[in-house]
């Protein structure tokens, strides 16, 4: 049988898993009946809701007696590591770009990193009838960043498609009207190389990613380099790491994909994508072989996380009240099972029996993680994000830099540049195709992030786009402008009313409502001034048997900004954190007491002092 493995790889929002779904309709994948719904690969309850791809899925479709295994991946940057590992399955990648954006920073990413594993490119230049596209300026800048990327020249001769999937049609040649995907499945067979097939050599394979089953346990989840696998046969796992020793397993449950679904077979060989069943202990990046011969295959280097947070028991006085597993034992289990199928997560302990500093790749990367917790019933604190330093060869502090990219519209671009320039940015590039909005590159510290989005969103009345990637390590850029504002402070225990409120919303913006319990120490607005201000939302109106003009006023207050992590982990501070349970998500400071707030301030004006 002849099998093509291809991953589909893009900038987020270009249309990858869109795509996906029209190839599985148009392959009849689906009966002709069938309902299905939108974004059929976006099966997690938050890739739906967010409306991005989180973890790579496999799925396969057949075109004129070839298979066709298809991998959808992430397109957001900080998921980069379910892409880098996912690339060691397949043989050639499908590149989707959006006609209207060209190629953005996370374009470049996942094409660096398929060329650098020299996979066979195919572009699909995606979105051909959205208005203001423009194909050709698309493929000319595609070709432009292949010559960046120092790509050779079987790579340069990559085929180019053009296509509409939300019509689900294609074609290679933009004087043809298109039809439907048989360009686009004509193309994959053709460029697209069969996979390495010696079926007789010894059983090789090595795990890309890793699924569970409620019934089975863990699933190993990769191709098969070499040999073949049978239900019932005894082969070894062999860890990453060289010096420790090697397990043994029995297979004991063999899948491939068809369409959505997962097929038990009872062997498959050299090239196809299976899963296994049968294995406890598996992880991403080890090797499983043939128990006789067990060659080790190359593992899967992942990049280095590049921000960090502490995620701490709660130990607030609403502690207890709405999540299941509050314990610092259940949370510091629940973070270490994570590091089983998030390869580019790092979880430390530290010296606090009640604190562990999580890494990850962006702040997308970690809250996506706690999202996922708290829903499963857990209770958790977070504290400010943190970049993760290194030292230089000379002994000189380097921290992380990251390609920003944003679009503004043209009347906002001089306030983007206002507020970039405080956070150390370094212009790179700046274009104007004139379309309306002008296209900025910096370079920028990956700290001078924290916190613009909101800003940044503001400044440009909500119509700016911004994406960034990790760029590279460079010389500590020294201290950037911070938050401008303090914030509210709760000096009470209590619930909100309405009155206080009114006499506060004039100088702050609130995060909370009438009705709602508050503590002392807890956030519940942001300061229209620097500094933070203790105030007592819990403050009623007194009553006296006077009657006033104001007695009987109508108080009528502003909604208060809703807080997501997202938004929580842009406004903290040092000394703040926020409070995740599976209910609500609140802000608080480290220390809810204000002579202790103070006493704290003093001693580190004192140590910065001496």
């Amino acid at each position: 049988m002849q099998i093509r493995n291809i991953a589909i790889i893009a900038h987020v929002d270009h249309g990858k898993t869109t795509l996906v779904d029209k190839m599985l309709r148009q392959a009849g994948a689906f009966r002709e009946n069938q309902v299905v719904q939108e974004r059929v690969m976006d099966s997690n309850p938050l890739e739906r809701e967010r409306g991005i791809t989180i973890l790579a899925k496999n799925t396969s479709v057949r075109w004129k007696g070839t298979k066709i295994n298809i991998v959808d991946t992430p397109g957001h940057a900080d998921f980069g590591g379910e892409v880098e590992r996912i690339l060691r399955m397949v043989d050639g990648v499908l590149l989707v770009v959006d006609a209207f954006d060209g190629p953005m920073p996370q374009t470049r990413f996942v094409l660096r990193k398929a060329l650098e594993l020299r996979r066979v490119p195919l572009v699909c230049i995606n979105k051909i009838d959205r208005p203001g596209a423009d194909p050709h300026r698309v493929h000319d800048e595609v070709l432009d960043l292949f010559i960046e990327l120092e790509a050779d020249e079987a790579q340069l001769d990559a085929p180019v498609v053009y296509a509409s999937a939300r019509e689900g049609v294609s074609t290679m040649d933009l004087d043809v009207t298109p039809v439907d995907f048989a360009p686009l499945f004509d193309a994959i067979v053709a460029h697209v190389p069969q996979p390495p097939s010696d079926a007789a050599g010894s059983f090789q394979m090595l795990v890309s990613t890793i699924d569970h089953s409620p019934y089975l346990g863990r699933l190993a989840i990769g191709r098969i380099e070499r040999g073949t696998v049978k239900v019932g046969d005894t082969v070894a796992l062999l860890p990453y790491d060289e010096t420790q020793p090697m397990s043994q397993g029995r297979v004991t449950k063999l899948y491939v994909y068809e369409g959505l679904d997962r097929l038990e077979v009872a062997e498959a060989s050299a090239g196809e994508i299976v899963s296994l069943a049968g294995f406890e202990g598996v992880e991403i990046g080890l090797t499983v072989a043939d128990a006789q011969q067990p060659e080790r295959l190359t593992g899967i280097a992942v990049e280095e996380p590049t921000i960090s947070v502490d995620f701490m028991v709660n130990n607030s006085p609403f502690a207890g009240k709405e999540g299941k597993f509050v314990t610092s034992r259940q949370l510091r289990e629940r973070l270490y099972r994570e590091l089983e199928r998030n390869v580019a997560l790092r979880v430390e302990d530290t010296d606090a029996t009640d604190t562990w500093s999580v890494s990850g790749r962006g702040e997308l990367h970690l809250t996506i993680l706690m999202e996922t917790m708290r829903r499963e019933g857990f209770e958790f604190q977070v504290s400010r994000p943190r970049v993760i330093t290194r030292e230089g060869a000379s002994g000189e502090r380097l921290e992380p830099y990251e390609e920003l990219m944003v679009d503004v519209p043209e009347e906002f671009v001089g306030a983007a540049i206002e507020k970039i320039g405080p956070r150390r940015g370094e212009m790179l590039e700046m274009k104007n195709p004139g379309q309306g909005m002008v296209r900025l590159l910096y370079r920028i510290p990956a700290r001078g992030l924290f916190g613009y989005r909101s800003e940044f969103l503001t400044d440009t009345r909500g119509t700016g786009i911004m994406h960034h990637r990790f760029l590279e390590y460079g010389p500590w850029a020294g201290p950037l402008a911070g938050r401008m504002r303090g914030s509210m402070v709760s000096m009470e225990d209590g619930t909100v009313v309405a009155f206080a409120l009114a006499n506060l919303q004039d100088r702050s913006t609130l995060f909370v409502q009438p009705g709602e319990q508050v503590y002392q120490g807890m956030i519940v607005g942001e300061n229209s001034r620097p500094g933070d201000l203790d105030v007592n939302p819990t403050k009623e109106k007194k009553l006296t048997n006077m009657r006033s003009k104001s007695t009987d006023e109508n108080i009528q207050l502003e909604p208060p900004r809703e807080l997501t992590l997202e938004a929580a982990l842009e406004y903290i501070e040092d000394d703040e954190l926020i409070e995740v349970t599976p209910e609500t998500t609140r802000l608080r400071k480290r220390f809810l007491s204000a002579s202790d707030r103070k006493r704290q301030s003093r001693e580190s004006k004192r140590d910065r002092a001496s």
